[in-house]
Formats: structure tokens, sequence, C-alpha cells
């Protein structure tokens, strides 16, 4: 199922039932699980745009259950991970960029002409709407919405919808989270937390730290408080 007009690299590893349409490009050091389907003129595995990368052996791995539609491109690893891996069941629509040393989950939708730079992390069921570009070491959380056309600067915490310009803090993901099967007490918890965290009139700390003191333990409580504890870069305000 690999077209005669597509470069397949012979050092890259092909998982089964898979689907290489015409003009694509295929580097060294692939390995693309099964049942993916790549769309004429994508390009995987290509060298980093890094002026870093010295030409060191590195990987661009992805998983099973994969669309790449025309023209995404996606570049291998530094030295700074090793690799560029994207995971399982993801939609990458046409002409978005995957950058070097980034980490993509499962599940995700990068709507078209995303640009994501390098190092970006990004979690389970994220989607990502069209034109978004996405700084470097950004990391979105899980389940959450970001407009198209957004400017991403900060960590997106997980559930949340974003927008506007400068992109902001502006609800929960509520309708996302009804269609994964989060229930009404699940979603409760996480407008609540968000509520201590962009509306009770603390700062970050003071707001995670009566998370933990009033609300009861839950997945999602813990996920909300352990994402912004661990950010780097700050998560968008409201």
């Amino acid at each position: 199922m690999i077209s005669p007009l597509a470069y397949v690299s012979p050092k890259a590893q092909i998982g089964n039932n898979v689907t290489i349409d015409a003009f694509a490009y295929i580097d060294d050091n692939v390995i693309l699980g099964d049942n993916c389907h790549v769309f004429p003129h994508a390009v995987i595995g290509c060298v980093p745009q890094d002026l870093k990368y010295r030409g060191e052996e590195t990987w661009t791995i992805i998983g099973d259950n994969c669309v790449l539609r025309e023209f995404v491109t996606v570049h291998r690893g530094t030295a700074a991970k090793g690799k560029t891996v994207i995971g399982s069941g993801n939609l990458i629509m046409a002409y978005c960029h995957v950058a070097h040393d980034c980490i993509l989950h499962d599940h995700i939708i990068m709507s078209n002409a995303t640009q994501l730079a390098g190092e970006v992390e990004v979690d389970d069921y994220a989607i990502i709407g069209g034109g978004t570009l996405v700084h470097q070491f950004t990391h979105i959380g899980a389940h959450c919405m970001i407009q198209g056309g957004s400017k991403v600067n900060k960590d997106i915490p997980p559930f949340a919808i974003v927008a506007r310009e400068p992109i902001a803090f502006c609800g929960i993901n509520s309708v996302g989270l009804n269609r994964r099967g989060f229930t009404p007490e699940q979603i409760h918890t996480v407008q609540e937390a968000y509520r201590l965290i962009y509306n009770s009139g603390m700062n970050t700390s003071q707001a995670l730290d009566h998370i933990l003191a009033t609300m009861p333990q839950t997945p999602e409580r813990d996920v909300i408080v352990d994402f912004v504890r661990a950010s780097a870069r700050g998560i968008v305000r409201a």
C-alpha cells in the first residue's frame, strides 16, 4: 500500500496496513506504526530546523492509527531528547508542522496549518484549531481546546478552552468532556478548581493550596494541580 511515487527510506520501519501516498517522503530512522495513512507530499523524519543539530542519530516515532494529511512535516529529534514522538490515534491535518523533539500523546487533533515549535508537548485528546502557532517548550494539557489562529506562548492547562488575542482562559471544555464520558461530578470538580485558580482573587500558589485543602481528592483535581505546579512557562491567564 505504498505508492511507487513515494520515497520510503530502507532504514525506516513501517508497520502493517500502512498507506503511503504519492510524493510522500519517509526519511531514515522513522518508525511508523500500524494502520497509518500518510497523504501526498507529507515529509516524515527530515533533519530538524535547529542550528544545534550536528547530524547525531535521532528518531521520528509515530504510533498506530494515525492520519497525516497533505504537506504535513514531522522532523526528527536532536540531542535534546533524541526523538520526536507522535502517539496513537492522532489526526494531523494538512500543512501542519511538528518540530524536533516534540512529544504528542494520543487522540490529538491538529487542524490545518497548525505549527508546533521545538520541544512542545501535547497531552491526550487536545484539539488545536487551525492556524495556531505554538511557542517552543510549551505544554498543552489533556482534553483542552484551542481556538484557531491562536498564538500560544504559555502552557495550556488540562480541560480548558482558550481563545482571544492575547490568548486567555475562557472556561472549560465541558462539551468535549461530556462526549468523552466524564460525569457531571467530574466536570463540576474541574469547574470548581478553575474557579479558584482564575476567579477567587488568590494567586496561583494560594489557589493550589486551597484546592488541596478543601476539595476531595480526585484524578481530575490532581491532574490540574500537578500540571499547574509543573509548568515552567506559566499557565495562560484569564
